[in-house]
């Protein structure tokens, strides 16, 4: 083998070594619906960090990707993309238009509306369970309703950390303050 053919094979094991490392570090998901406006839109495309949470625990306010048992009719079990409202140990109430997180309500900019209708009695998280809500929570399906319910820690596939497209919005995803 020559001297530079054995370079572009180097170099093409190296290129493919390092897509398989970022795939096992990275996924990538598309925004279907509008759940998580004004924070992400349908059509969004994200990266989420898979190993995000194997050394730590999920914070309030991260957003996640996780698996349901909703079936999608294309692709079988549904993913869906929302915000961490409660984590284990945490008690979650929706009343008087606002969340209340521990018997504090919300301060939630992130919000499309900017408040949360309908009511909900208090629900402590247990341990290995997240309680999540989508940004835009008139149309949100997420763990108000008995369909999704929590989020068992099994169930989540990474952290969403970067939006790609579209490209006027390129740039990570903001945490939001505790």
């Amino acid at each position: 083998m020559s001297k530079r053919n054995f370079r572009l094979v180097r170099d093409i094991a190296i290129a493919v070594a390092i897509i398989v490392i970022f795939l096992q570090l990275i996924g990538p998901s598309i925004v279907i619906e509008h759940s998580m406006e004004n924070t992400l839109h349908s059509h969004d495309y994200v990266f989420f960090a898979k190993q995000a949470y194997t050394f730590g625990d999920a914070h309030f306010g991260d957003i996640i990707v996780f698996r349901t048992a909703l079936d999608d009719k294309h692709e079988g079990k549904k993913t869906l993309i929302k915000r961490i409202i409660g984590i284990p140990g945490d008690t979650v109430e929706i009343k008087s238009n606002a969340v209340y997180r521990n018997g504090v309500p919300l301060n939630e900019p992130y919000t499309k509306d900017g408040y949360t209708s309908g009511e909900m009695t208090k629900m402590i998280i247990p341990e290995g369970y997240y309680f999540v809500m989508g940004d835009n929570r008139a149309v949100s399906k997420d763990s108000r309703d008995p369909d999704v319910g929590l989020v068992s820690e099994s169930n989540i596939r990474g952290k969403v950390i970067f939006r790609l497209f579209p490209l006027s919005d390129i740039g990570p995803i903001q945490k939001i303050q505790d």
